[in-house]
C-alpha cells in the first residue's frame, strides 16, 4: 500500500516474458483502482456492503449455486466458526529461502487438512450453511473429494461431475468415499455446464469449487490462519485455478499492509489475461501438470475481489511445478504438483521478504492409493 492507501497497479507476469498489459495503456492492466473506477464503497470488501449476517448464510437462491452479493469479513468470521469441528488450523512449516540472505519462506500446510487440501474448508462451510441432503458439484477432484468426505459424514447424497481430463486416480478416490461421478466430454467449462443442469434435474443444491461466496469464504480462512500465525507477513503466495482461494486470502488480507500475489500455471493463466483485458476471458482447456488449476474462466464471485485487491499475478511453467514439488520433498511436504505451484511462484519472484506459500493440497498418488484400499467404491458413469 501507498502511503494514501491507494493500491498501485501491479505486474503480471509469465515464464520468459516481459510483464502481461503493462504496455503504454496503463488501462490494460485492470489492476489498478484508478482504472477500475471503483470507490471503496464499492469494493465489495468493506462490511457496510457485505450484508451477509449469518441468518442470511444461504447468500442467494441455493438451489442456484450462484448469489448477488459478494462475502465480507463478517462471513469469513462466520465460516470459521461454523468448519471449526471439520477443518484443522494447520501449522506454517519453515521452508526454503527464496533469495540470498533472506528469511526462509513459510509454508502454509493445507496438504494436512483431512481430506488432502484446503477445499474441505469451502465445502464444509457451504454445506453446513445450505443444510443440503443432496447436492452436484464439478470438480478436479480435490473439491469432489472434500465434499464426499463431508457426504459421508452428514448422510448427504452427492454427484460429483468431472471433466475429461480429471485424473483417474481423484475420480476414484470420490467414488471410494460414496459419492457418485459422472465424467463429461470437454474441458471444465463442459463440466460446470453439465453440473448446472444436473443439479437442476435432480433438485439438488450446487456447490461449485470456488465460484459461490460461501466456498470464497470458508477459503478465506486460510488467509485469517496466516495472519494470526504469522502478523509480520510481508506476502502471501497463493495457487490458483477457480480463483476462489485467492479471493478468499484477498478478504482475509483487506485493509493489512500484505502483498497478495496469485501463482498460475503458465498454460491457464486465466486470471493475469483476464484482468489485463479488463473483463474475464474464456481460455482452451489446459493439460498443465497442476491439475487441480485447469480453471478456463475466473469465477463471477471470486473476480471482482482479486481485481480489486491482488498485488501480483505470476505464471510457472510445469518444469517449476514439478522442482517446487520435488523440494517441497526434501523438507518432508508430499505435495501434488498443484499444491507446490505457490512455491514455485515463491521461487520464481526471489524476493527477500517474510513471506508464506500455501501448499494446497497433497492428494498424491500414494496418498490415493490408501483410500482406495480403505473404503469400497462404485463404477463412474460417463455423459
Amino acid at each position: 500500500m501507498t502511503a494514501t492507501g491507494v493500491r498501485q497497479a501491479a505486474t503480471v507476469r509469465l515464464p520468459g516474458s516481459a510483464e502481461v498489459g503493462s504496455g503504454p495503456a496503463d488501462s490494460r492492466s485492470g489492476l489498478a483502482d484508478s482504472r477500475s473506477g471503483l470507490a471503496d464503497s464499492r469494493s465489495g470488501l468493506a462490511d457496510s456492503r457485505s450484508g451477509l449476517a449469518d441468518s442470511r448464510s444461504g447468500l442467494g437462491d441455493p438451489r442456484s449455486g450462484l448469489a448477488d452479493s459478494h462475502p465480507g469479513p463478517a462471513d469469513l468470521r462466520a465460516a470459521a466458526a461454523r468448519i471449526a469441528p471439520y477443518v484443522l488450523h494447520t501449522p506454517l512449516l519453515p521452508g526454503p529461502a527464496t533469495a540470498v540472505g533472506g528469511p526462509c519462506l513459510l509454508l502454509k500446510a493445507e496438504h494436512l487438512q483431512p481430506a488432502g487440501s484446503f477445499k474441505v474448508r469451502g465445502a464444509a462451510n457451504a454445506v453446513l450453511a445450505l443444510g443440503a441432503d443432496r447436492v452436484v458439484t464439478g470438480s478436479s477432484g480435490n473439491h469432489g473429494i472434500a465434499l464426499a468426505r463431508l457426504a459421508r459424514t452428514l448422510g448427504i447424497r452427492l454427484t460429483v461431475v468431472l471433466a475429461a481430463g480429471a485424473a483417474p486416480a481423484k475420480a476414484a478416490a470420490i467414488r471410494a468415499l460414496g459419492a457418485q461421478t459422472l465424467r463429461v466430454g470437454g474441458g471444465v467449462a463442459e463440466r460446470e455446464e453439465r453440473a448446472r443442469a444436473l443439479a437442476s434435474e435432480q433438485d439438488a443444491v450446487l456447490i461449485p469449487s470456488s465460484d459461490h461466496p460461501l466456498v470464497v469464504a470458508g477459503q478465506g480462512t486460510v488467509g485469517a490462519e496466516v495472519l494470526a500465525d504469522a502478523p509480520d507477513t510481508q506476502t502471501v503466495y497463493v495457487p490458483t485455478g477457480g480463483g476462489g482461494l485467492l479471493a478468499g486470502v484477498c478478504l482475509a488480507t483487506d485493509g493489512r499492509p500484505v502483498r497478495v500475489v496469485g501463482v498460475e500455471p503458465a498454460a491457464t493463466p486465466r486470471y493475469a489475461r483476464s484482468l489485463a483485458a479488463g473483463r474475464p476471458l474464456q481460455l482452451p482447456p489446459s493439460t498443465t501438470v497442476a491439475d487441480g488449476l485447469r480453471g478456463q474462466r475466473p469465477g463471477s464471485v471470486p473476480y471482482p475481489i482479486i481485481r480489486d485487491r491482488v498485488d501480483d499475478l505470476i505464471a510457472v511453467g510445469d518444469a517449476e511445478i514439478l522442482a517446487a514439488a520435488a523440494l517441497l520433498r526434501r523438507y518432508g511436504i508430499d505435495a501434488e504438483p498443484s499444491g507446490a505451484v505457490a512455491l514455485a511462484g515463491a521461487l520464481r519472484a526471489g524476493r527477500r521478504e517474510r513471506a508464506v506459500a500455501v501448499v494446497s493440497g497433497g492428494n498424491t498418488p500414494a496418498r490415493l492409493h490408501d483410500l482406495h484400499l480403505t473404503h469400497p467404491h462404485s463404477k463412474e458413469h460417463t455423459s
